[in-house]
């Protein structure tokens, strides 16, 4: 099962029939990916939470006007067909509207990020 994916669907599903916020259950990468998305102003907040003795991923969506910030999402990299990019190929997303979101050996980082510090990696999503 694809983790990432299932995150990005769950945001997109919830979005578009107006939830405040989405609850995933809890992996490291899914919860730096929602800080990524936080700090880049996607989504209003994310924390890590306990329920039932289970952790979890709460993220608070964000909406302007009515309409949500993120406007779509893409899985790049799938188990299938692995996307790896260098430093000097990694592309603007929507015309530098959007981010992709890039694992490194630094860590997750976005393109832009990825690009100022000279690194690359597998492209895991495009957001926008």
């Amino acid at each position: 099962m694809d983790h990432i994916a299932n995150l990005l669907v769950q945001i997109k599903n919830a979005q578009a029939v107006g939830h405040e916020t989405v609850v995933t259950p809890f992996s490291k990468i899914k919860f730096e990916l929602a800080q990524i998305l936080q700090k880049n102003n996607f989504i209003t907040s994310v924390k890590q939470d306990e329920q039932k003795d289970t952790k979890v991923i709460v993220i608070n969506l964000k909406y302007s006007n009515g309409r949500s910030a993120i406007s779509g999402a893409r899985r790049v990299s799938r188990s299938g067909c692995r996307t790896y990019s260098g430093s000097k190929d990694l592309k603007s997303v929507k015309q530098g509207h959007g981010i992709a979101i890039v694992s490194s050996s630094k860590g997750l980082l976005t393109n832009k990020e990825a690009k100022e510090q000279k690194v690359g990696g597998e492209v895991l999503c495009e957001i926008w």
